[in-house]
């Protein structure tokens, strides 16, 4: 996964997060790698506890510490790792540079501060403007996620919840961030306004020219709104590829294992494909690649050794050398 350093935005090269408790340290996130260029669109797929949203959370230096720990690697954001600056310069970052977009907007929204005042809030944090410029810009990006004007002194609980996420968007993008973290944005929200939702983030993302990270369990939405594809499992890339050739040729087992537990409407089937097994402890993970222990490919070898990403087509990398030795690639 090399890309051209002046379109590159985000590397991560090789991050561990763990989270130490008095019970065991939880491998979050183990040795990844990841690139995402500027405009782009990067989903991050897998199961719960697959370790998306502690990479998220590591990017923006948001982790509980305790228990959280970056036991090593980097991560570059526009040239430069953030996990060497200190905490006044990430708070300059966070909100400015890069933002974040969390799953329920409940959590994310004063409940005694009218919406306004709090996308004015942020703006204030990373401009120099007055009390009232700040006001008014808030209410010109509230129009812009289509809150209408006579709405702006009202406060979270009378917006509903597609409302309320909308409102989340516009603080979100209110400083033109050059990266928007989405951490599943949609779960708490029925089908139609998903859709919505969804939509509207796709077209302020083109406005402002942001690059995104999705993260989400739902292959249908990582279709609909993203460039690039990056599946994970037990805190490790398996499977990564922009979106046409992942979805078109998905390799690694536990890609192909996703793609098989979806419902295909075109195709009359008594009961969905499911992986067998469950996805590990993250206290305990297996040797080798922690996936052997649910994978028919599994050999001997897969239990010993750490599997590395492998390109099996242009842009298009998986980490199993079974896979990829099987399509002449390894």
């Amino acid at each position: 996964m090399t890309m051209n350093a002046n379109d590159l935005l985000l590397d991560i090269r090789e991050l561990t997060i763990h989270y130490v408790t008095d019970n065991g340290t939880v491998h979050a996130v183990e040795g990844l790698n990841l690139e995402l260029g500027r405009g782009e669109t990067l989903g991050l797929v897998g199961e719960t506890g697959a370790g998306k949203t502690t990479t998220a959370l590591g990017i923006t230096r948001l982790l509980p510490v305790p228990p959280g720990v970056v036991r090593g690697g980097q991560i570059l954001f526009d040239g430069e790792d953030v996990l060497l600056k200190d905490e006044e310069e990430m708070r300059s970052i966070r909100g400015g540079k890069i933002a974040m977009i969390f799953q329920d907007p409940m959590t994310s929204l004063n409940p005694v501060m009218t919406v306004d005042k709090q996308v004015a809030e942020m703006i204030k944090l990373h401009r120099k403007v007055s009390e009232s410029e700040a006001l008014e810009q808030a209410a010109e990006m509230l129009d812009l996620v289509g809150i209408r004007r006579e709405r702006l002194r009202d406060y979270p609980h009378q917006f509903s919840g597609g409302m309320k996420q909308r409102v989340v968007i516009a603080i979100a993008l209110a400083c033109d961030p050059k990266l928007l973290i989405a951490d599943e944005p949609t779960t708490a929200l029925d089908v139609t306004i998903q859709a919505q939702v969804l939509e509207l983030m796709k077209n302020l993302k083109r406005q402002f020219g942001t690059s995104m990270i999705l993260i989400t369990h739902d292959l249908g939405i990582v279709a609909e709104t993203c460039d690039k594809v990056g599946i994970m499992y037990a805190g490790r890339l398996v499977e990564y590829g922009d979106t046409k050739s992942l979805y078109d040729n998905p390799n690694h087992p536990y890609t192909v294992g996703l793609f098989k537990s979806v419902p295909d409407l075109e195709e009359d089937c008594d009961e969905l494909s499911v992986i067998p097994g469950l996805m590990p402890d993250p206290m305990d993970l297996p040797s080798g690649c922690a996936f052997h222990p649910r994978c028919s490919h599994a050999e001997e070898a897969c239990s010993r050794e750490r599997p590395v990403m492998i390109e099996i087509e242009p842009g298009h990398f998986i980490a199993c050398p079974v896979r990829a030795r099987a399509l002449g690639k390894a």
